[in-house]
């Protein structure tokens, strides 16, 4: 399994929904999705409600079937209970029963993945600590935080010791400190050779984890690359960002900058005005720096700034939707 060059490899994919009296009426959730996941790798999984990511995951995970194409993990059929003993999950709605400690519902999940007794009590006391659940492992979780039980969620998901984690939503409920401590997991993951999965809305925390990330619309496969790729989606939509730092009088400057969207200017010391703009190519910006010399502006410095993932994901759906 150690030879395999992807984590997870899905070629054609394709699920579809059948509803109705024989099954007439048909939903295409998954539409030919292809896609890669390398060993070692942070890989997000984006897109918005309806996208298809949860029945992507489903179906690697084995709950449904495929319609079509083909998916496998760790080189193995996805789904598949000799893939499973080597996957980590941790799903977005994860329900414990309430009377359950940590030691306990780790001793349960732990026997499901048919591991001794021994093997858990070996295993769980480093995990307990990495989660930061040290010290509250026997009081009953009907007394955790959302975030506390998200801890527990990744804990019992990492008992396994997987070579594949499979992260649903993993930031959902947590604080400020809880998402930084989430990601700092992430990354010791990683370091160690595991291979991580990620699904979520929360782009900010995507683009910080995450090696490549691929976005779903609507069933299918609209991007698939690195996060600094993503901003060629920007450069080829309909606008640019540039900043421009100028030296001027402020009534010369906004003289200078008429005919050119302005989204918005401060004032800096020693009478610069940073100015953010909104051009259509690369023709507008080359007239938009004639036009400043013109009017006698000094330009300091003109950036035209890196596309957040934020701004390529709406770029990518906005393009989904104008076809």
């Amino acid at each position: 399994m150690s030879a395999v060059a992807n984590a997870v490899e899905v070629q054609q994919l394709g699920k579809t929904y059948r509803d109705g009296l024989f099954g007439r009426r048909a939903f295409k959730a998954l539409t030919n999705v292809t896609l890669t996941v390398s060993q070692g790798e942070v890989f997000g999984l984006l897109g918005p409600n309806g996208a298809g990511k949860t029945t992507l995951l489903k179906i690697l995970l084995g709950i449904i079937q495929k319609t079509s194409g083909s998916a496998t993990m760790l080189g193995l059929p996805a789904g598949g209970r000799a893939v499973r003993s080597h996957v980590g999950y941790l799903p977005e709605h994860l329900r414990i029963p309430g009377h359950h400690t940590v030691l306990s519902a780790l001793d349960l999940y732990g026997s499901l993945s048919n591991l001794s007794g021994r093997e858990i009590r070996l295993r769980r006391d480093p995990i307990i600590e990495m989660v930061g659940l040290k010290g509250r492992d026997k009081e009953p979780i009907k007394k955790f935080s959302k975030g506390m039980l998200q801890r527990l969620g990744l804990a019992q998901a990492l008992l396994v010791q997987p070579k594949l984690m499979i992260l649903d939503e993993p930031t959902d409920g947590l604080d400020p400190r809880g998402r930084a401590e989430m990601r700092a997991l992430i990354t010791k993951m990683k370091v160690d050779g595991v291979t991580v999965f990620l699904n979520s809305h929360i782009l900010q925390e995507v683009e910080l984890v995450c090696d490549r990330v691929a976005i779903l619309d609507r069933g299918h496969l609209k991007f698939c690359g690195s996060v600094k790729e993503t901003g060629q989606v920007m450069r080829q939509s309909t606008f640019i960002s540039l900043d421009v730092v100028v030296n001027g009088e402020p009534l010369a400057v906004k003289t200078a900058c008429s005919g050119f969207d302005v989204q918005q200017s401060a004032t800096l010391p020693d009478q610069q005005i940073e100015i953010n703009f909104r051009l259509g190519d690369q023709e507008e910006i080359d007239r938009l720096v004639d036009q400043l010399r013109q009017h006698h502006i000094s330009i300091v410095s003109l950036k035209r700034k890196q596309a957040s993932l934020e701004e390529a994901f709406l770029a990518i759906l906005g393009k989904s939707e104008s076809n």
